[in-house]
């Protein structure tokens, strides 16, 4: 799968309009909030007689409830009554694998609401034995949802194609592993497996105050990779490898003379010198521990320096406006975050970068759950 797109925002062919309506109006009561029927007519161009019917079936299904009648609005006639999501009769349990110490997880409603939190304390180790104890975290997760299950959705690490297959995670021990099948079968609900960055990407888009249909997001983990969505369209690339940042060669020996950085270091992928040995939640504290506040700027502009020099190619072919970072905050703020947005600059023209923001996500650690959660939504109900 190449592409996905996000927001349907506009009426389809006849062969395709059952299930592409359904998905219009579940969008804009997922964007926009409760809204009668007529309203939601209006607002989706839809007829009053199909909005009608589409309404009945969803309300049938227990996707959307009748949230009582519309406040009054100084027109003559009867109000009508709001219709908004099921925020009650379904759930969405979520898990995130971006960082090595730990498993997260959480229960989260149509809307991207949080109503539980998990934590297993411990890295998860690489392998099958990773795959059980995923399982088994997902088990608990499951267990204490209190309404009806629509999917259980997780942020990894890897290349993972549309199917939840994940083709490679070095980091993890993964290899050509169908973890979405695995998990699907084990645990008897459906589930949806996607990128770490292409869930943040996802929550940025849905939840995050993204400034436009450009976004790249960076996700600072076990790893290093990068989420990008293109005129409202999540990007995944031919071989489901689109945003691996993190193994762009961003130093050779060419780079020792004057270096605050020292010698390129070598990769899980084989390779010395990927902006992932620099970048790595755990490069990163390795690169700073121990340094005085001083040398410590230094080392991070140094690193955000590279960062930069690897995003600027995609900032000119793609005029991205947001470049949203995910990951150590007290790292990744300040120096890091300030070079890289310099060295982009410095590096484009000025028409290319002249709306462009650098900075941290407003979604803190919560921001894979949440692209975990919106992953699920577009899967089983095509919103986003």
């Amino acid at each position: 799968m190449g592409t996905q797109y996000l927001r349907r925002t506009e009426t389809a062919r006849p062969t395709q309009a059952r299930a592409h309506n359904r998905s219009l109006v579940l969008q804009h009561l997922f964007q926009s909030g409760p809204e009668s029927r007529a309203e939601l007519a209006r607002s989706t161009g839809l007829t009053r007689v199909t909005m009608s019917a589409l309404v009945d079936e969803l309300l049938s299904e227990g996707l959307v409830q009748e949230l009582g009648s519309e406040e009054p609005s100084g027109k003559v006639g009867k109000r009508g009554t709001l219709v908004g999501l099921s925020e009650d009769r379904w759930c969405i349990p979520a898990v995130n694998l971006t960082n090595d110490g730990s498993i997260t997880g959480a229960i989260l409603t149509l809307s991207g609401q949080i109503t539980h939190r998990f934590r297993e304390p411990h890295p998860l180790p690489g392998g099958e034995e990773g795959i059980e104890e995923l399982a088994a975290f997902c088990r608990v997760l499951i267990s204490h949802a209190d309404s009806q299950i629509l999917g259980l959705g997780v942020s990894s690490p890897g290349i993972i194609n549309g199917e939840g297959f994940i083709e490679q995670a070095p980091n993890r021990g993964w290899y050509e592993v169908p973890l979405a099948d695995i998990l699907r079968e084990r645990l008897g609900v459906e589930v949806h497996v996607a990128n770490d960055a292409n869930c943040l990407a996802l929550a940025e888009y849905s939840f995050g105050g993204a400034a436009g249909d450009e976004l790249l997001t960076i996700v600072v983990g076990q790893g290093l990779g990068a989420g990008l969505v293109a005129a409202g369209t999540l990007i995944q690339g031919a071989e489901n490898a689109a945003g691996e940042i993190g193994h762009v060669t961003a130093m050779d020996n060419r780079d020792l003379p004057n270096s605050d950085l020292g010698a390129p270091r070598m990769c899980a992928c084989g390779r010395a010198g990927c902006l992932e040995t620099l970048m790595s939640e755990t490069a990163l504290r390795e690169f700073t521990d121990g340094l005085d506040p001083g040398a410590r700027d230094r080392v991070l502009a140094a690193i955000g320096t590279r960062l930069g020099i690897v995003l600027a190619p995609i900032v000119a072919t793609l005029n991205v406006a947001d470049i949203v970072a995910s990951g150590p905050e007290a790292l990744l703020a300040g120096s890091l975050l300030k070079a890289c947005a310099r060295e982009i600059r410095e590096r484009t023209l000025p028409r290319s970068h002249r709306a462009l923001r650098v900075r941290l996500s407003k979604l803190g650690s919560d921001g894979g759950l949440r692209g975990a959660a919106v992953l699920v939504l577009s899967g089983r109900l095509g919103i986003a």
